[in-house]
């Protein structure tokens, strides 16, 4: 079974600003967010909770800028660390977001210490979770029989399934658009293909019974919303039926052949595979089949839409100009050799990565060491089954000593290819699909 985050200390820093929780989304470990303006008084209970994570009461904590972390935490000799992960950087804690060097995603199938962490609000307490007695609802207008199963109930009265697939944050890349767009500044880290097993989506709706009139389906989880507000859903969204009653579209309880870690969604999640990964929710508990799009938190523009039409860096857009994301766009990762390498120019490097394109498959991937005005084709390996990323591998040889940098574009079956800069800048910095490149030294 996952054991919980130690999160203490970072628990009782970050409810100091359950009063501002945009505050809280915006807070990055060891950064000051805002360091003149201040946030309000901190409510009691808050102040305790700083207290107790410093060791003493702190007589001018009315006086702290919003967004500092004391000095007595940030200066700790104690590395932040997530309880089953190895090598993430830790973008923002409450809630915890952290993303994976790309060095670390060069496994065919990503392992459970290495898949990055995406949470839009605080997970329940790992000791609050019983696996005997969780349970998911089916319901929703166009459900003909809603129904309540335990997970031994869809182990046992549904065909189990496995599939590896790929499952990317929509805002993976948003570090790199100019000027930059608000939310986590994931670099590339923030993808993984790991495999999952449970039963398909498609059977449980069907076995409740699908109205004519459905269009959507929408997930609940157990997850709180940042601010703490027993009202205010952390996130709820969803996908269209097409999407939801595909093969590869899944109720699971186990990846790699073991429980979901606790961060990706223990005990049961649903994983839509080739769409931005907040469509597979975490820590499931219930599933609504609708007649109209669903309308939970974080369905509605600018939230995972990026705007109809191409605009200039820096826009405003009106919410009634965007459109909801849907399939992942064309995209890869070196993932070998890390960046930074020194390297002997007289020996042939292996490089090798990832690429992905959605709901679609990679046609090819090529490879330049100048900038793109050159490329070579790497040797590209079937996805193991839909949906699934396909690994390419390939040689390089460097003319001379000097500064390299190897870059990587993918083409999909629709014939689309990688852009080799970052593409139409968005409000909230989505779907960044550039050439991923990395920096050697031939010596």
């Amino acid at each position: 079974m996952p054991k919980p985050i130690d999160d203490t200390k970072t628990r009782g820093i970050h409810e100091l600003y359950a009063e501002d929780p945009t505050q809280a989304d915006e807070l990055t470990w060891g950064r000051e967010v805002d360091p003149v303006s201040r946030r309000g008084f901190l409510k009691k209970s808050s102040l305790l909770a700083m207290a107790a994570a410093v060791g003493g009461s702190i007589p001018f904590a009315d006086k702290m800028p919003g967004g500092l972390i004391p000095a007595a935490l940030a200066q700790s000799d104690e590395p932040f660390s997530i309880e089953g992960k190895e090598g993430l950087v830790v973008l923002n804690d409450r809630p915890l977001n952290a993303e994976t060097p790309a060095h670390l995603l060069d496994d065919d199938v990503t392992p459970a210490k290495y898949m990055f962490v995406r949470n839009n609000g605080i997970p329940p307490e790992l000791q609050s979770i019983d696996v005997e007695s969780w349970t998911l609802e089916i319901t929703g207008e166009s459900c003909n029989n809603p129904t309540r199963f335990s997970i031994a109930e869809l182990k046992g009265k549904f065909k189990h399934h496995t599939y590896q697939l790929t499952v990317e944050c929509g805002g993976n890349g948003r570090a790199e658009f100019v000027p930059s767009a608000s939310g986590n500044q994931w670099t590339t880290g923030a993808v993984a293909c790991p495999r999952y097993t449970g039963v398909r989506l498609r059977d449980v709706l069907e076995a409740c019974g699908i109205k004519d009139d459905a269009i959507y389906i929408g997930y609940y989880g157990a997850d709180s919303h940042p601010s703490g507000d027993p009202n205010r859903e952390a996130i709820s969204r969803g996908v269209p039926m097409q999407k939801a009653l595909e093969d590869e579209s899944l109720i699971a309880w186990s990846m790699n052949g073991e429980d979901i870690p606790y961060q990706n969604g223990y005990p049961l999640r649903v994983v839509c595979g080739g769409w931005p990964g907040s469509v597979s929710g975490k820590w499931l508990t219930k599933i609504v089949v609708r007649n109209q799009k669903h309308d939970g938190n974080k369905m509605a523009a600018p939230s995972y839409s990026v705007p109809k039409h191409p605009v200039a860096p820096g826009t405003e857009v009106p919410k009634e100009d965007f459109i909801t994301i849907h399939s992942m766009p064309i995209k890869s990762l070196v993932t070998f050799p890390k960046t930074g390498l020194t390297h002997d120019k007289n020996k042939p490097l292996e490089v090798r990565g990832h690429a992905w394109a959605g709901d679609l498959s990679v046609k090819e991937v090529q490879v330049s060491i100048d900038f793109g005005a050159t490329w070579q084709k790497a040797t590209l390996k079937d996805a193991p089954n839909r949906l699934a990323w396909h690994r390419f591998a390939t040689e390089v040889q460097f003319p001379q000593p000097g500064y390299y940098e190897i870059w990587a574009k993918a083409t999909d079956s629709d014939g689309s290819t990688q852009p080799m800069v970052v593409p139409g800048w968005n409000p909230k910095g989505y779907l960044n699909n550039a050439c991923h490149r990395i920096a050697v030294q031939a010596v």
